[in-house]
């Protein structure tokens, strides 16, 4: 099922024998547009520790208590390594959390893959003992924050910009619950269209700029002013998903 992604932004999140925590952000691989990592809120119970939940490790939703199960003991997760509050997360506290919990770091897949976005570096797949190799073999030392590793808190408020002009801002995303995948950017065209949202596809997607907080895309704004009306209030069935991918010439989900 799609939904926003920041509304599951305070969910209560319940470990098999106990409560948890809660969800404070959603942290993404802007290549797959895969959700890496769940970042937890640990409350009292670890002093208010922050620690990384792997999208393996989610169970269901529960709309109705706006709760989440993760499939670990409270003690697996006070045992984990932690991360630093004040510092991107970096590939060692990644490979950490792989290497103790047996996490694959390969896991999942995603309908876009390599070369979605342009970029000069590759999806971190590949553990060596000092370093972390991309598919193509270029190398990162496991001390550099992750290349690829975006907040969705952050990311949330960056300006948006066609091949011909600005068009707005991220409001939100649309992702997969099941998949734990991106599925849509949501984007208010306030700036230049008034009242309006359009969703855009990550296979639009050419750069994040994070130093600018811009993303750009590969279309005009010609083109995303004649594309299916979308309101936040509605919901979004195959037939819309079908116009929408048509109208811009994308592959199907």
């Amino acid at each position: 099922m799609l939904r926003v992604g920041s509304s599951l932004i305070g969910y209560d999140v319940e470990a098999s024998d106990g409560d948890a925590g809660s969800v404070h952000d959603i942290l993404f691989d802007d290549i797959t547009w895969k959700i890496r990592w769940l970042v937890i809120d640990t409350g009292g119970w670890l002093d208010g520790r922050r620690v990384l939940i792997h999208p393996s490790a989610l169970g269901p939703l529960n709309l109705e208590s706006s709760t989440l199960q993760i499939n670990l003991t409270r003690l697996a997760i006070a045992e984990a390594p932690g991360i630093l509050l004040d510092r991107p997360v970096s590939l060692q506290q990644e490979k950490s959390l792989y290497d103790y919990y047996d996490w694959d770091p390969a896991w999942g897949g995603s309908y876009f893959g390599q070369g979605t976005m342009v970029s000069d570096l590759e999806p971190v797949m590949f553990f060596d003992r000092d370093t972390v190799r991309g598919a193509a073999g270029i190398g990162f030392h496991l001390d550099d924050g992750d290349p690829h590793l975006r907040s969705l808190s952050d990311v949330k408020g960056y300006h948006v910009h066609a091949k011909d002009g600005d068009i707005g801002h991220v409001q939100d995303v649309l992702l997969d619950d099941a998949k734990w995948l991106i599925l849509y950017v949501i984007i208010d065209t306030s700036n230049w269209w008034i009242g309006q949202h359009v969703l855009i596809s990550p296979y639009a997607v050419t750069h994040i700029e994070c130093p600018d907080r811009k993303i750009r895309v590969d279309t005009t704004m010609a083109k995303i002013r004649s594309s299916p009306p979308w309101k936040p209030e509605d919901m979004i069935d195959a037939a819309y998903q079908a116009h929408l991918h048509h109208h811009y010439n994308w592959s199907d989900y």
